[in-house]
């Protein structure tokens, strides 16, 4: 038998096995149509994954595999969409597209490297990370961006944070804003202004704290960058620092809800206006814990909010001073 004989014989082999087991699957489909029970209509529940019979409920199958795909589509072109690689990010200098060399010395087995591929590996990922930046505007973001994950995660600010920081911070880079500003500084007063356009508001000082640049600079740049790049920064909210003060005092949620009362008394009063937000808050926050017979001490509340006690006193008798006047 010729070579070419020989390959028509196996394709004809392949074809009718192919044939043998779509017939069994079939076969297999029609016995499930029907319900072992009482022989009523078998339909298919694709949201719960079973085969149920439509007449006296029976579940003829169940843990169905679903073979679509893991996302939902919304829009007339979503059977274009991916399903491999991670999703984008503002965050990389690069979008989060290039590629990345592991810091294990470990092989595609778990085994632990020789010396001198270690060195080699070594020398790849300086090349690696050199090549990674083509010009000295990649090499700011990069740097920018490295930043902003730096202080946000000493922070404990979320990711959308982060992404809308890192946002801010690109607009300024290409709106030219930099000359003449620290990388540090602009970069540490868009960390502040996501997180009070996110909602999540951190002081001045806290921003300080961990940033590489004084209070003054952050305050400075800030203002520049929000009136260059028109940014809707709202004042902040005493009310947004109390959850944090509260979980960090392990207060009761009775005493955060006691406490947002507060603050909004203090408001329909007048008394906020002028005021330090955190100041309110941390008050609150106190003046909260003693009315619902909560152990903390103005000590405790000064250092989770890093304001003084002095400032705590006063803000503490305004703030009962304005519910008692509504109670009036």
């Amino acid at each position: 038998m010729s070579e070419s004989e020989t390959t028509i014989s196996r394709y004809s082999q392949r074809e009718d096995e192919s044939t043998e087991r779509s017939n069994e699957r079939t076969e297999e489909t029609e016995s499930v149509r029907t319900c072992p029970e009482c022989g009523g209509n078998v339909v298919a529940d694709e949201g719960h994954g079973e085969t149920v019979c439509r007449d006296c409920g029976l579940v003829v199958e169940e843990d169905a595999i679903d073979h679509g795909p893991e996302w939902r589509s919304f829009n007339s072109d979503g059977e274009s969409k991916s399903r491999v690689g991670a999703p984008s990010t503002k965050m990389m200098h690069d979008n989060g597209l290039s590629t990345n060399i592991g810091w294990q010395n470990k092989d595609a087995y778990g085994n632990t490297l020789s010396t001198e591929r270690r060195q080699q590996m070594q020398r790849l990922r300086t090349w690696h990370e050199r090549f990674r930046t083509r010009n000295s505007k990649e090499r700011n973001l990069k740097q920018a961006l490295g930043e902003i994950d730096r202080m946000a995660s000493a922070l404990g600010l979320p990711d959308n944070v982060r992404e809308t920081a890192s946002v801010i911070y690109r607009r300024a880079l290409d709106e030219d804003l930099l000359p003449g500003r620290s990388i540090e500084g602009v970069s540490t007063s868009c960390v502040y202004a996501a997180a009070r356009m996110a909602g999540v508001p951190r002081s001045l000082d806290e921003i300080a704290e961990v940033s590489r640049v004084g209070k003054d600079e952050v305050a400075r740049t800030y203002r520049y960058v929000v009136r260059e790049l028109k940014l809707e920064v709202k004042p902040a909210d005493p009310e947004q620092y109390v959850p944090r003060f509260a979980s960090s005092l392990e207060l009761s949620e009775e005493s955060e809800m006691r406490a947002k009362q507060l603050l909004k008394n203090a408001k329909e009063k007048g008394v906020h206006s002028g005021k330090s937000p955190v100041g309110l808050a941390a008050a609150a926050v106190y003046a909260a814990a003693l009315l619902t017979n909560e152990k903390t001490t103005q000590a405790a509340v000064s250092e989770v909010a890093d304001i003084s006690e002095v400032t705590i006193r006063n803000r503490y008798h305004e703030l009962l001073e304005a519910e008692d006047g509504l109670v009036a």
